[in-house]
């Protein structure tokens, strides 16, 4: 249903699970593991995985901080796509990568629900792409200090907006890791 013509595949996003991002996530154990069932399950049915890596003045290039967290391995045929703006878009070449795979639909998961993810969702879905959310499988650390809600709202709030997104020629989904479908909702 994307908008983007002659684009009928799928591809699994992995947004910025860095050591620097994820360390005082919220279930971060638990949202690392359904991330690599999800890229399991996306290998097996041969899939796209994108990886997405953000750097800045807290996370630079090189340090472990910026690494992604161990449990998840990138293959070296995998595309890596590196940032330096929330939406994963600005600035990069995921457009070309996506494009070249013909991908109209992203399944997204990752961190930091509050800025990068919900940044990507946004971008990719006013750029004419279907976007499903695995609701279990982003997650953000704790910026109460700042007055956010704790996480577990965050999560909760964007996984129930997300559910309710529309507009002409594209899909907005919410799905458990579980329930994940790469050939399309």
């Amino acid at each position: 249903m994307t908008t983007l013509t002659d684009r009928p595949n799928t591809a699994l996003m992995v947004i910025d699970v860095q050591n620097g991002v994820v360390a005082g996530a919220h279930h971060r154990d638990a949202v690392v593991a359904n991330i690599g069932a999800l890229v399991d399950k996306a290998r097996e049915e041969g899939v796209p995985v994108v990886w997405v890596q953000h750097s800045d003045e807290h996370l630079e290039k090189g340090s472990e901080a910026w690494d992604y967290v161990p449990e998840l391995a990138r293959q070296e045929s995998e595309p890596l796509v590196h940032k330096e703006f929330g939406d994963s878009f600005e600035d990069t070449d995921l457009e070309e990568v996506l494009a070249g795979a013909r991908v109209g639909r992203l399944v997204v998961s990752g961190a930091q629900t509050d800025a990068c993810i919900r940044s990507t969702i946004h971008g990719a879905f006013v750029r004419g792409y279907d976007v499903t959310l695995v609701g279990d499988a982003h997650t953000t650390e704790d910026l109460t200090e700042w007055g956010a809600p704790p996480p577990d709202k965050v999560i909760a709030h964007t996984n129930l907006y997300w559910r309710g997104q529309s507009a002409p020629g594209r899909s907005a989904a919410v799905t458990a890791t579980k329930d994940v479908t790469f050939a399309g909702e």
